[in-house]
Formats: C-alpha cells, structure tokens, sequence
C-alpha cells in the first residue's frame, strides 16, 4: 500500500479553513475532528462546517466522530459527503449495523482505538471495516506527545490483517511528524494523520511530502 496523508484541520485557522485547505493540496485526505464535549472533553465543529468543507475541498474528506451516540449521527456525516468516517469503540451500540449502514451508503466505515483499548477485541469483525483508527494521544486535543507504546497495537493488527488476506487499511493520529511518521508506518500504518507538523510549517505542503517520504521509506507491507 502507498502511505496517505490526512492533515487534521483541528490545527488549522477556524476562520480561514477555505484558505488552508488550498496549503494542503499535496495531500491525500483532509481529516476532520468532530467532538461533542461528552465523548472527549473538547467542544470542536459539526455537520455545517463539515458540509461545507465537502463542498469545498479538492481532497476527500476524513470524518473522525469522537462523540455519543455515532449509531444515530455517523450517517448524517456519510450523507453530507464524507469519504471516510470513523466512530469509537467505546461509543457505539451496534458497530457491524452501523459500518454496514455506512458502507451502504457509499461511505467507508472505520472504527477507532483509544490508547487504553485494546485491538483484538474487534478482529472478529475486522471485515466489516475500511480502516482501523489508531489513536497514538488521548483523544479530544491536539499537539500531545506522541504515545510509542501504541505501535504494538499497530503491529499486532497489520499481522492480522495480513493474515487473513485483508485491505484493512491502518490510521495513526497523534503527534504524528516527519520523525515519528517512520516509527508508524514500520509498524504496519498506511494513513497518518498530522495536524501541528503540517499547519505549523511554513510551508504545509513540504510538510506533507516530508512526512510521506519518510513514512514510505519505512513501511512494513
């Protein structure tokens, strides 16, 4: 698999999200943080900011909900013109139901990992999923230290995706940087999410294809 970059908008300008998203054109994905201040303790944007980064981003756009209730909120997100949605294991009620829903939809379904859990509780299902959801700092702020204790977890998941002959692809966000961007994808990442490395820099879009190219050289198939 070729590595993908998702900058996350969480460290973008709010008030000039069109005009960062024409810096990141070098990018595969835009990711969009989307928190509910129950889930996570952040409070960030919801379904009109979203729908209106999918009418105006070339790229397409990544939904991460770290909120309540996905069973009933994920398909809003799909239907606003989200390629990607990811809802947590600590959230939902019925996540086969709801990545079946969404994939029915036109919509891949992902499923999302905080650092405490554990992977292997939804190998048994791996197969209804389009992505698994790393997340390599609590979730809710961004610019945290990247937690490496996590690519164990990243490891034991790409060999079982790998195992069973699956597409399954593998998401880290989290202090995600040129340096670190290594660390992922040797464990088994293809899609990185990096917020503060990409909107920080003088120029996003070096950032982005320092970040890639140190993560392709490194990538475990």
């Amino acid at each position: 698999m070729s590595i993908r970059i998702a900058p996350s908008i969480l460290s973008a300008d709010f008030c000039n999200l069109e005009r960062d998203l024409t810096r990141i054109s070098h990018a595969d994905l835009v990711h969009v943080d989307v928190m509910d201040h129950h889930f996570v303790p952040n409070l960030t944007l919801g379904e009109p900011i979203v729908r209106r980064i999918c009418e105006v981003s070339a790229m397409p756009v990544d939904v991460h909900l770290m909120i309540e209730d996905p069973d009933r909120w994920a398909p809003g997100y799909a239907e606003l013109g989200a390629k990607s949605v990811s809802f947590h294991m600590g959230a939902t009620h019925a996540p086969v139901r709801l990545a079946r829903q969404l994939r029915g939809m036109g919509c891949q379904a992902c499923f999302a990992v905080r650092p405490a859990e554990p992977v292997e509780p939804i190998f048994d299902i791996l197969d209804e999923f389009d992505m698994v959801l790393i997340m390599t700092v609590e979730p809710g702020f961004g610019g945290q230290k990247f937690l490496a204790n996590q690519m164990d977890k990243v490891r034991r998941l790409r060999d079982e995706i790998t195992r069973r002959g699956l597409d399954t692809h593998i998401q880290v966000d989290g202090g995600v940087n040129p340096s670190t961007a290594r660390t992922v994808a040797e464990a088994g990442a293809d899609v990185l999410v990096a917020g503060s490395a990409v909107f920080g820099a003088d120029s996003p879009n070096t950032a982005i294809d320092e970040i890639r190219d140190h993560a392709q050289e490194a990538y475990r198939a």
